[in-house]
């Protein structure tokens, strides 16, 4: 099922957090979100997994408004992981990521459900501490083991905030390349990213978002434009051809002789 935030505005506080935000995330796509700190795309996240009410705007997945969906629904129809999840959970890797099935509770079996956190634990590459005390891993660890808890779910749609935020270079690669093979099957996957070259590798549509706004949006080769991210950033950044793959590289300008390269 596709994903459409139509006008979407948000205030807070007498702020305005979203601007008459809009866009669509197809199914079998990946759209990244990205943008600098403030930019609004956690809200913007909360809003289309319904954990939000936005201001002004709608909301659908698929032809179904998002607010006129019963929580059971939503929670069938897409899975949401947050930025700010628990850490001192006191059960294992294992009963952890089968939270994901409650979800199902009613449209599943216990057969399904092994077979769910099972292939969540496999992909996420936890089998060697899925018995393991979730509280004794580290921060990488259980961050996996939130993304794995969201794969269990299997729902249609996913929205993930910053899933690879604190994950080393092999294990971010590990989740993108996750998430790009369940697009590849059908799903729809929106996801926020602060690492715009992971945006660049995976997306098949970026958006970026400034103080509410979208600024641009499209195949990342388009969306990723130096000028625009530098002031977007307010640093300066240069686009150059990736060294290796296909594609768009960005890499900040950090001294003189970088910007005279």
């Amino acid at each position: 099922m596709s994903v459409v935030a139509d006008s979407i505005s948000v205030v807070a506080g007498g702020v305005a957090i979203l601007k008459e935000v809009s866009f669509t995330a197809e199914r079998g796509a990946v759209v990244a979100i990205a943008g600098p700190n403030g930019a609004g795309k956690s809200t913007l996240l909360r809003a289309l997994a319904g954990d939000l009410v936005p201001d002004a705007g709608v909301v659908a997945i698929g032809d179904h408004d998002l607010s006129g969906m019963a929580t059971n629904e939503r929670a069938a129809a897409r899975a949401m992981l947050g930025q700010f999840e628990r850490h001192d959970i006191p059960f294992s890797v294992r009963e952890v990521v089968a939270m994901g099935r409650y979800a199902r509770r009613n449209r599943s079996t216990a057969q399904r459900d092994a077979a769910a956190v099972d292939a969540a634990v496999r992909l996420l590459d936890l089998g060697d501490v899925a018995d393991r005390s979730f509280a004794t891993l580290s921060g990488g660890e259980q961050q996996r083991t939130h993304v794995a808890r969201v794969l269990a779910q299997e729902a249609t749609v996913l929205l993930l905030d910053e899933p690879t935020g604190s994950l080393d270079v092999g294990h971010q690669r590990l989740v993108m390349t996750a998430l790009r093979g369940l697009a590849a099957e059908g799903r729809t996957v929106v996801v926020v990213l602060h690492d715009l070259n992971l945006a660049a590798a995976f997306a098949d549509t970026l958006v970026i978002l400034s103080r509410g706004d979208v600024v641009a949006r499209g195949a990342p080769a388009a969306a990723l434009d130096e000028g625009l991210l530098s002031a977007v950033y307010e640093y300066p950044i240069r686009v150059v051809a990736h060294p290796i793959h296909r594609g768009p590289f960005v890499v900040p300008v950090d001294s003189e002789h970088d910007r005279s390269g």
